[in-house]
């Protein structure tokens, strides 16, 4: 299943360290941010609730640029 989520962030390089860190979260199958539309496109493993990881993508995207927001 794939969602287009809603982000706010300041600069490229703080998107780009949110895209990693979205990769990284268990649950996620792929993660692309735009910091031109402001938006981030998940790709979500089959068997995880969308929710709920989404939780995990915001707090290890707060972990790497702490002023950086994803609207779930």
């Amino acid at each position: 299943m794939k969602k287009t989520y809603k982000i706010d962030v300041d600069c490229a390089n703080c998107a780009n360290k949110m895209e990693a860190a979205a990769k990284k979260t268990a649950g996620v199958k792929d993660a692309t941010v735009n910091f031109m539309t402001l938006k981030m496109n998940v790709e979500f493993e089959d068997g995880h609730e969308p929710k709920t990881v989404m939780q995990e993508v915001r707090k290890n995207c707060k972990k790497v640029e702490d002023d950086c927001e994803v609207f779930i």
